[in-house]
């Protein structure tokens, strides 16, 4: 029997010649050739044996998510807390910010257990973790990004951080998520069967598709829209970093899932397809109920309706590239969306990083 994929140690040269016989190692130097590397159940040495690099993807989305660093701190919160203590915003608008502040404070706490006490722990390939551990920052300072946001404009805390208690939308979905994450996190769980790998890919689309993939991207259309306005300059500019790194996440996600399925093709049977199409389906239902509660009465010329399509929109893209069927062809309303997530094109973006600011625990109100 194979040594778990976290405890072969080569304390002695019994240990050594096991794991040559096993074809980890090229010769008796100990090196590793990047052909034997495995993104699931790669016995290795306990360490982050970065070189060879196998798969090119996963450095490149490390360096990508490295340019994309940032603080909430470097913000600027004044003209937000300005604007929040005047008549410029409607309770409507409030509330779309209000529900969006609880929903991501949560779910990116989520995602940052999964990431550690999951995804990590089964993914054993070195660049791979590499980036996966960069992720885990940058969920951190997502976090904290939102209580940034909170202090700054003197909110309710215990309004804020209780709304998956209390808001059923948010509530439903932050349900949904945690139940991918029980299986994976049971103490007998192994990715050594069909079954435990097929689960843990479960997890993954769960993760990267649904959670980062559709449940963030109704929430970033409906506070980039006040950015869009001039208004609320401050969230709207941390939302645009935490855009840019979720969709590097997805990316990373996607390649990630595309390969374990290379690797692995009898999980991707027909019957897990379908499995996989009926919980995106699920996660859009989801999602359109969220933006209703967000939207009861529409704001900023934004409506249920063409969140809708919107979600949609962006689901199908999802499937698409996991290799699933699209199951809406609707059309996106919102394709300025499509220009603040292209790196590419905003170019002068990374330059016009504030450098002097008063950060939000030094606003005065009086």
């Amino acid at each position: 029997m194979s040594a778990p994929a976290t405890s072969l140690r080569f304390e002695g040269e019994e240990d050594f010649e096991s794991a040559e016989s096993q074809g980890q190692l090229t010769g008796k130097t100990g090196r590793f050739n990047a052909d034997e590397k495995r993104l699931l159940n790669c016995a290795k040495v306990d360490v982050n044996q970065l070189m060879p690099i196998k798969y090119h993807w996963a450095w490149e989305h490390y360096l990508n998510g490295c340019a994309n660093h940032w603080m909430p701190t470097e913000v600027p919160m004044n003209q937000d807390v300005e604007v929040w203590r005047s008549d410029k915003l409607t309770d409507d608008e409030r509330l779309v910010i209000k529900r969006n502040l609880g929903f991501f404070s949560t779910a990116e706490s989520l995602v940052g257990n999964n990431l550690v006490l999951a995804i990590f722990r089964h993914v054993t390939n070195p660049e791979c973790r590499q980036y996966l551990l960069r992720q885990a920052f940058e969920e951190a300072v997502h976090t904290h990004t939102f209580l940034y946001v909170v202090e700054s404009l003197g909110l309710d805390e215990g309004e804020i951080f209780n709304m998956y208690r209390e808001i059923p939308s948010i509530s439903e979905k932050d349900s949904f998520e945690m139940e991918l994450t029980a299986e994976v996190l049971a103490d007998d769980f192994s990715t050594d069967t069909v079954e435990g790998r097929q689960m843990f890919l479960k997890n993954l689309i769960g993760y990267y598709v649904i959670m980062e993939g559709v449940f963030f991207y109704s929430g970033f259309v409906m506070i980039l829209s006040f950015h869009r306005r001039n208004l609320m300059k401050g969230i709207g500019e941390q939302f645009q970093y935490i855009l840019r790194d979720e969709t590097i996440h997805m990316n990373f996600g996607i390649d990630l899932i595309n390969e374990i399925k290379k690797e692995n093709p009898e999980l991707w049977t027909p019957e897990f397809q379908k499995e996989m199409l009926d919980r995106v389906r699920r996660a859009v239902e989801l999602e359109i109920k969220y933006a209703e509660e967000c939207l009861p009465r529409g704001i900023l010329g934004l409506n249920a309706e063409a969140f809708r399509d919107y979600v949609q929109y962006i689901a199908d893209r999802r499937l698409e590239r996991i290799g699933l069927p699209t199951q809406y062809n609707s059309s996106n309303p919102f394709p300025w969306m499509s220009e603040t997530i292209d790196l590419s094109k905003e170019k002068n973006f990374f330059e016009t990083r504030v450098t002097e600011y008063q950060s939000g625990g030094s606003l005065s109100w009086d």
